[in-house]
């Protein structure tokens, strides 16, 4: 059933303040796009192998990125 909206908001709230604390977070998130654009570093797996690691927001805007997890 998952999260309702709500709660997803909620939760990436938190987990921001958290982050802005100096905290690290380590999220495992299914909404790719909205957790890079919060994370300060990411990981792109691919058959539970680490192919891509970076910024967040470099992460985000790389088309490989975009195509395989956003269906761009």
């Amino acid at each position: 059933m998952g999260l309702s909206p709500i709660m997803v908001d909620k939760i990436f709230e938190v987990v921001n303040e958290i982050h802005g604390q100096g905290v690290t977070v380590l999220l495992v998130e299914q909404n790719a796009s909205r957790a890079l654009q919060i994370a300060s570093r990411g990981y792109v797996m691919e058959s539970g192998l680490v192919t891509m690691t970076g910024p967040g927001k470099e992460l985000l805007a790389d088309p490989k990125v975009r195509a395989a997890y956003l269906g761009e």
